[in-house]
């Protein structure tokens, strides 16, 4: 006759539910994964689909109860380092959809906005756009896997129990900052263009008064800035390819122990 002891029920239950919390963490506020188109099951399907197959590769779990307060105290801590993350993943889609803001608002139709199923919220069309092409190049990139390599990756670095580094929360605030250098450098051919040409605009409405300006400067803008970003869209692959390896990196200092 099998006997299971309660101190074996907690210690499996504990080398399951550790892991899983920490991974469902991070698939919820991943990019791709954790959208809102994603289905729910899809997500709690794969986080225990993870959990099951690094279990038996990952150092023994504290002997804690899941229900004591030391137990609950080591359920938040894995949610705040696979929150941690997860945001840091998608703080690159962040930078992209700042470049559409931008442009679209130079542009002229900033206030041309529909609902996005992925962050469930209205955005500039010139975002979305940017956004739905970032996630092509970023499964091209192969982004989801490397999402799922640094979930195994996390767990080596700073084991179950062991409570993010405080240069983690550095690095995490740090990276947050660099979105906007992102943001900018991904919109600058567009800014660029766009200054220039209402700057000769300008020019040409002190030269020649009796031209309504607002007649031709909307379809000049809108025509030069759909040109711009036709042009220096294909740069926008090797400008991911850095934002990805940047975050993976970045994303490992998080949980890098000093």
């Amino acid at each position: 006759m099998i006997s299971v002891t309660s101190a074996q029920l907690d210690m499996w239950l504990a080398a399951f539910l550790y892991p899983l919390v920490r991974v469902l963490a991070l698939i919820a506020s991943a990019p791709i994964f954790g959208d809102q188109q994603t289905p729910v099951r899809v997500k709690i399907g794969l986080s225990v689909l993870l959990a099951i197959l690094l279990g038996p590769t990952l150092s023994p779990m504290p002997s804690v109860p899941v229900g004591s307060i030391q137990g609950v105290l080591i359920i938040i801590q894995q949610v705040i380092i696979g929150s941690a993350m997860g945001f840091t993943v998608r703080l690159i889609f962040s930078a992209v959809e700042l470049a559409g803001e931008l442009s679209g608002m130079l542009m002229g139709i900033g206030f041309a906005s529909f609902y996005d199923i992925r962050t469930a919220s209205n955005s500039a069309v010139i975002s979305q756009w940017l956004g739905i092409i970032a996630s092509l190049v970023f499964l091209t990139l192969n982004g989801h896997l490397m999402i799922l390599s640094l979930i195994a990756e996390s767990f080596h670095a700073l084991p179950v129990g062991q409570m993010m580094p405080a240069q983690g929360y550095y690095a995490l605030v740090k990276w947050g900052a660099s979105i906007f250098i992102y943001g900018l450098q991904i919109s600058l051919p567009l800014l660029a263009a766009l200054l220039i040409t209402n700057l000769a605009l300008g020019i040409l409405n002190r030269a020649a008064q009796q031209l309504n300006l607002f007649a031709i400067g909307f379809p000049i803008t809108l025509t030069i800035g759909f040109l711009i970003l036709s042009v220096s869209l294909p740069y926008l692959g090797p400008i991911m390819d850095r934002m990805t390896a940047d975050v993976i990196a970045t994303s490992l200092k998080l949980v890098t122990l000093p």
